[in-house]
């Protein structure tokens, strides 16, 4: 075991994943830089520039030149450095990479998978903060894993990349090191379509995901020192969404609040309240509160922490679910 944030465990799953020749990481200044993050820090160094490719500015062209390599038979990573950023490449995504499998009935897959560092916190704005994952999770063909925390970040890659379809893996950008905690050296994986209860509580549920989980948990303990028991679900991954897990608290609890920092409508919360409501109608005793970004462009540096949702959000809709 050894302390790492998200950003070294992402590291060590990509290294154990180049030991295999049919692995290939390629995107923009992955290579020379290591990463915008430094999440690929060494590992031209390591397994060489033929492995390890700096790509020109050209998110088509990258996910475009992916394809090919996954069809053949590779397993190629390839990062877009920004989500913003990966809305060039989204044709080839929705239009090939999703749909091979289906358009040649089962004779070619595409096992790719396409690293997205997502979300707000560091200032950056627009292009470099957004989080609009509700449009990789409505393309049929994708699966969409959003990792938390660093011992599920490298569990969830490696199966991500062992995984014989591609996978959207988004990485919240303030969480590559908000927090290190042990993750295991040797090699591992962690289920796709799996949620985590990270705290059991009887009196309302929490969901939440990628970032949003820091203030998720922080919102959990406040309320337990104010006497309100929450269960706090990390949903991992949003394609399979883990839906018996969700069912199951909620009709134990009887009331849910939906966390993202994504802009509210048609955010992945409405998704959540939806199955709900199907799933869980009768159980419920309060409607579903969604906490979530607002439905404007990020903002600049100054205003980003009114944008995104803080503890005292979180705090004040579950008060709201516990008084109706």
């Amino acid at each position: 075991m050894t302390e790492r944030t998200m950003a070294q465990a992402l590291n060590a799953a990509l290294s154990d994943a180049l030991a295999d020749p049919s692995v290939v990481l390629l995107g923009e200044d992955v290579g020379m830089t290591g990463g915008v993050f430094r999440v690929t820090d060494g590992l031209r160094e390591t397994f060489g520039g033929d492995r390890v490719i700096d790509t020109p500015v050209a998110e088509s062209g990258i996910i475009g030149a992916a394809f090919g390599m996954a069809v053949a038979g590779m397993r190629p990573i390839a990062e877009l450095q920004f989500m913003g950023f990966s809305y060039p490449g989204y044709d080839q995504i929705v239009n090939h990479v999703s749909r091979i499998r289906n358009r040649s009935r089962h004779r070619f897959t595409a096992p790719l998978v396409i690293r997205i560092p997502y979300g707000g916190g560091i200032g950056a704005a627009e292009h470099h903060s957004e989080s609009f994952e509700t449009i990789y999770t409505h393309v049929p063909g994708l699966k969409v894993v959003v990792p938390s925390r660093p011992i599920d970040a490298k569990g969830l890659l490696a199966s991500a990349i062992a995984d014989p379809d591609p996978v959207i893996f988004l990485e919240p950008i303030r969480a590559y090191r908000a927090i290190k905690e042990d993750v295991p050296d040797a090699p591992y994986l962690t289920p796709i379509g799996v949620a985590s209860i990270e705290r059991t509580g009887s009196d309302v549920t929490l969901i939440a995901y990628g970032a949003m989980m820091k203030e998720t948990r922080q919102a959990a303990e406040l309320l337990g020192a104010n006497g309100v028991d929450a269960e706090v679900i990390d949903l991992r991954t949003l394609v399979p969404l883990d839906v018996e897990t969700i069912v199951a608290s909620v009709q134990n609890t009887g009331r849910a609040v939906v966390i993202h920092e994504a802009p509210r409508t048609t955010g992945f919360g409405a998704e959540i309240a939806a199955l709900i409501g199907e799933k869980a109608l009768y159980s419920l005793k309060a409607p579903v509160e969604r906490v979530t970004g607002w439905d404007v462009v990020v903002p600049l540096r100054r205003a980003e922490k009114h944008y995104t949702p803080g503890v005292d959000r979180i705090v004040n809709a579950t008060m709201r679910t516990m008084e109706s």
